[in-house]
This record gives C-alpha cells, sequence and structure tokens, in this order.
C-alpha cells in the first residue's frame, strides 16, 4: 500500500506559500496557500494557479482566506463584501448570497480549500483578532451562519475549513503576536465554543484548523492547541472527527516560540494532519527534510504520518482532485 518513498508522504502534510515552491511541488507537496502580495490581476492569478497545477506531483489543495470583510486576500482586484457578521445581521438570504459569490470566484480562479468559515464565538469584546469575522455572540447564530457557509462552499466545489478549534473568540490576544490563554472550563467550553465544531462535526466537516491557544481545560502546562495531544485527542476521541485537521499558521508567534522542527514533531505526535507555512523559504524546507530523516528511522512516527496522508487522500478522492 505504502510504496512510494517517505518524502512524498511528508511532504503531502504541508500546505506552503506559492513562492519558490517548484521542488516542494515536485517531491509532492500537500498544497499551497495563496495571500494578497501573489493576487495582483484575474488573469495573473488563474495563470498562477494553472502552473501550479501543472508542476504538482500530487494535485495539490489550492487554499485560501476568503471570509469576507478584514479577511479578503483578492482586495488588488476586487472590492472586499461584509464582514461575516454584518451579512450575518443583514440576513440569511443575504448571507446565502454572499457565500455563494466567495465560492463562485474561487471555483472560476482554480481554487479547491477556502480556510473558512469562522466559526468562533465573539465572547470577549476586546478579542484584537476575532471581532466581526465572528457570525456572532452566541452559538445559535455562529451555528446558522456557518451551515449557510459551507453549504454555498460546498455547492460550487470549495472545501471549506472550519477554524479556530477549540475557539479563539475568548482569547485577549493575538496568537499572531503571543500565546493567547483559554481559561475556561471544559464544561463552560462544551458549552458555547465548542458547540459549533461538534455541529460542524456531525455534518461531516472535511477540515478543520487548529488553533495557536492554550486552553487550561486541555493541558496545566502552556502549549498550543494545535500541539497539544489532549487537546486533538478530544478531537477524535471525543468528537469523533476523523478528517483532516489543519494548524494555522506556523510563523505566528503563538507556535514559532518551540522552533520550527519540534513543533511539527509536536504537532504529528498529537495527531495534526496538516501544517500551513506563509512562506516557503529555506527554514522550512529543512524542517520538511528534517521529518523525512526521522520517519525513515522511527517505526511510530512513521505511522503517524502514513495515517495523517491517508486522511488527506481520502479526502482529495472525496473531491475529485485526485
Amino acid at each position: 500500500m505504502y510504496d512510494i518513498p517517505m518524502e512524498k508522504y511528508v511532504y503531502q502534510l504541508f500546505i506552503l506559500g506559492c513562492q519558490n515552491i517548484e521542488l516542494a511541488l515536485k517531491k509532492g507537496l500537500g498544497g499551497v496557500i495563496f495571500f494578497t502580495h501573489d493576487i495582483q490581476s484575474e488573469e495573473q492569478f488563474v495563470k498562477l494557479i494553472s502552473n501550479i497545477k501543472k508542476r504538482a506531483l500530487i494535485p495539490p489543495f489550492l487554499s485560501i482566506d476568503q471570509e469576507g470583510g478584514r479577511v479578503e486576500r483578492t482586495e488588488n482586484i476586487r472590492a472586499r463584501r461584509l464582514s461575516p457578521m454584518f451579512a450575518y445581521q443583514k440576513g440569511l438570504n443575504y448571507l446565502q448570497n454572499q457565500s455563494e459569490e466567495i465560492s463562485k470566484e474561487l471555483a472560476e480562479w482554480g481554487l479547491n480549500l477556502n480556510f473558512a468559515p469562522c466559526i468562533d464565538i465573539n465572547t470577549n469584546p476586546q478579542n484584537p483578532i476575532i471581532g466581526k469575522r465572528a457570525f456572532a455572540d452566541n452559538p445559535i447564530d455562529v451555528i446558522k451562519g456557518m451551515d449557510v457557509f459551507v453549504s454555498a462552499s460546498r455547492k460550487y466545489g470549495i472545501i471549506p475549513c472550519v477554524k479556530h478549534y477549540p475557539g479563539h473568540g475568548d482569547a485577549d490576544k493575538d496568537s499572531h503576536l503571543s500565546l493567547p490563554v483559554i481559561k475556561q472550563t471544559l464544561e463552560e467550553m462544551e458549552n458555547s465554543h465548542i458547540l459549533p465544531f461538534k455541529h460542524a462535526i456531525k455534518n461531516d466537516i472535511e477540515m478543520i484548523m487548529a488553533a495557536h491557544l492554550h486552553c487550561q481545560c486541555f493541558d496545566s502546562k502552556s502549549i498550543p492547541t494545535s500541539l497539544s495531544c489532549n487537546a486533538i485527542g478530544y478531537l477524535r476521541n471525543d468528537l469523533n472527527y476523523n478528517g483532516v485537521i489543519v494548524s494555522d499558521d506556523m510563523f505566528m508567534k503563538g507556535v514559532q516560540d518551540y522552533g520550527s522542527l519540534e513543533a511539527c514533531i509536536m504537532g504529528i505526535n498529537a495527531g495534526l494532519d496538516m501544517f500551513i507555512y506563509r512562506d516557503s523559504d529555506e527554514m522550512v524546507l529543512n524542517t520538511i527534510n528534517e521529518l523525512v530523516r526521522i520517519a525513515e528511522k522511527d517505526k511510530n512516527f512513521q505511522n503517524k504520518i502514513l495515517k495523517s496522508y491517508d486522511r488527506i487522500m481520502t479526502l482529495k478522492q472525496n473531491k475529485q482532485l485526485v
């Protein structure tokens, strides 16, 4: 069953920014993520995506953060839409139309994965990173907004990825800059922030993004949820999720203090399937290559990688990407 070099399995676990990725694509890179600076015109963007597809050994996830409002990567080629909160407040029909417009455009450009919707519950008014990216400040409305966005994504063949597990809405810091601490008990989390993720799993959500947060209900020691055996284990064992779990950007300060290699080792051991790196510089490629060497010598580590590879390829096959 596993008859290709370990290198190709490990590379499949990574989603990298689109600069300098030709070699990574030839080695089996799992996905590419696009940012505002990558998108200068529609013609240029479509050509860029087409060229990446041609160079890839294994068809990659072609991804973007396109939530609506503040988090849209296409501002160089189109005006921003309403943020999820304002779109939701205008009614479900409005949100449906906007979500379908977003998904239809992504499909026309050649993308297949959107790191959206954001299903955090905006419970902390001082939250510097979520705010209007959330549909609402309560789980019932967040779930309604999520269902609309996910349905619109699937309608146009775009894989939705809900984020940021287990809920970034109560944080008082930006995980791009530091590691926020969530002090709620597990019972409190289950009665609020985890509810949208539980609903998403019941509705067969394809992918979940794990946040760089320290949730004290999972770990007394300061460790990001994205690298936590307890937090990822809760998703797998308590919520029975067997889909793809992807990290938030691994360049974020909330996780980089561990060092890139150690963070990836921790993530793989915890059960994380994929890692996002906004850049594909020498440090990132060295990290991937070092993981290959470790996997070739460590059978248990290798088995964890193979399980993630299976989940990734199952999703790609189900969506007819491969």
